[in-house]
């Protein structure tokens, strides 16, 4: 194991890393920006490097001075975290350049997962299923001549990136040329390349991804599903594992599919398959995201495994905690709480935590970086907290989901959490027949959002 990590991320992936290395009897080296002096992964870290001013290219998103800051604390490796340089194969490689080691997949795999168009050519060639679309980069003209033959709704994205930008659902025929401009000049803004790939819109649809851990030689380990179809504008608020949609056998393909795409890379860490699943229980490939995922403590709860100390054994060389499918036991559900008011259109709401009194007893997990007295910059993504409960069986953790937001105190700035109990208490959630179209079809009915209580 290494002797000593630097965390090159901020906020509550910071501090569950550091936690993860001190566990592991590893030392925790932070970086900071200058919003984030006082932060906890500082305090919490062993040593902490200034990086740069708030904004996040002269900081957290600068290579050289995160390199730097590695390679001058002694640190062995490196680990991302999520956002920022996550998912980045030039940061990848110039840890790796640099003797550092990169706790994640190799470049070349970052950069073929990354690139939506190359991703699906290679989750074809191993034998995934894919939504019906466009071969690669699509043009405007291309973009009509598709619809002409799979018919409307599609949906147009960006090829070099995710997280809804550059992305557009089109459902009428005289709205695809300025969507389709619209979605290629934010893929151009977000990710320096405009080019949109086009596919069919599965409507009715759920989010389910498959977690995987891979040693980089072939074997693998697959960890069951979360479903992550609760989204606003193609970001998630709710996670739950297992799936309420997905049953023993399809649970066996899917992960059967995964298996064969992590094999077919070599990939190396963690990793996570997403796929769409239809009204019919057909499932399609969407993307991989090279990285941890914020909603990574579902498949810890119900497996055992501690996904962030794997990834730091497999860079370490010392494999897998064991291969092929991990047992899964009982239920488990993450609510984000963000920062944001949600009768404003989710505005980001920085600002001074004048009370934070997180739920506490059995069964019930908080991931947050928050404390009294704590400053949330506007600089950076609005996530203070996770809620996560796990319980023997769903209803169980509905109800222990419940009292713990219930319990939830973080006053100063409005959140999500009132938006978390909404979702809890309708009728899809608690039959667990819910979709992505979850929040468009119910957010009229929520009192959070503005609405009337019925």
């Amino acid at each position: 194991m290494f002797r000593r990590i630097l965390i090159a991320n901020r906020g509550e992936v910071a501090v569950r890393l550091v936690r993860a290395c001190h566990e592991l009897g590893v030392e925790a080296v932070a970086v900071y920006s200058t919003a984030d002096r006082e932060s906890l992964h500082v305090r919490l870290a062993d040593e902490a490097v200034h990086v740069g001013p708030p904004p996040p290219p002269q900081s957290y998103l600068n290579i050289p001075s995160l390199v730097a800051a590695a390679t001058t604390t002694g640190c062995e490796a490196v680990h991302p975290g999520w956002g920022f340089l996550a998912e980045n194969a030039e940061f990848a490689a110039a840890c790796e350049d640099n003797d550092v080691a990169f706790v994640g997949p190799r470049p070349e795999s970052i950069a073929t997962m990354g690139d939506k168009i190359r991703a699906k050519r290679a989750a074809s060639a191993a034998g995934l299923p894919l939504v019906p679309g466009s071969n690669g980069a699509a043009t405007l003209d291309q973009a009509r001549a598709l619809a002409r033959e799979v018919g409307f709704p599609l949906l147009l994205k960006a090829a070099a990136g995710g997280g809804g930008r550059g992305m557009r659902l089109v459902t009428d025929p005289d709205d695809l040329e300025p969507a389709f401009r619209t979605a290629s000049a934010e893929a151009e803004a977000a990710f320096s390349d405009g080019s949109l790939y086009v596919e069919r819109a599965i409507v009715g649809a759920r989010h389910v991804e498959i977690q995987v851990l891979g040693d980089g030689e072939g074997r693998v380990l697959t960890l069951g599903e979360r479903d992550c179809s609760i989204q606003r504008r193609h970001q998630k608020l709710v996670e739950e594992g297992p799936s309420p949609a997905v049953t023993a056998e399809l649970r066996a393909e899917m992960e059967e599919a995964a298996r064969r795409a992590t094999e077919a890379l070599r990939y190396r860490g963690a990793g996570t398959l997403e796929f769409l699943l239809d009204e019919e229980g057909l499932f399609y490939f969407i993307e991989m995201n090279t990285r941890l995922q914020v909603e990574h403590p579902v498949t810890e709860l119900i497996t055992g495994v501690d996904l962030a100390q794997a990834q730091l054994h497999i860079a370490a060389g010392e494999g897998l905690p064991t291969t092929g499918r991990a047992e899964l036991h009982g239920h488990a559900i993450e609510l984000r709480i963000n920062a944001e008011d949600p009768t404003r259109d989710f505005l980001p709401a920085p600002g001074a935590v004048t009370r934070f009194r997180p739920p506490l007893g059995p069964g019930v997990r908080i991931d947050t970086h928050v404390f009294d007295g704590y400053e949330i910059p506007p600089f950076y993504d609005s996530l203070v907290a996770k809620v996560l409960v796990w319980a023997e069986d769903r209803p169980g953790a509905v109800r222990r989901a419940r009292r713990a937001l219930t319990e939830f105190e973080l006053e100063g700035v409005p959140t999500t959490r009132d938006l978390a109990m909404d979702i809890l208490d309708t009728e899809p959630f608690a039959s667990g027949r819910y979709t992505t179209e979850f929040l468009a079809e119910a957010g009229s009915s929520l009192p959070s959002l503005g609405a009337e209580a019925s």
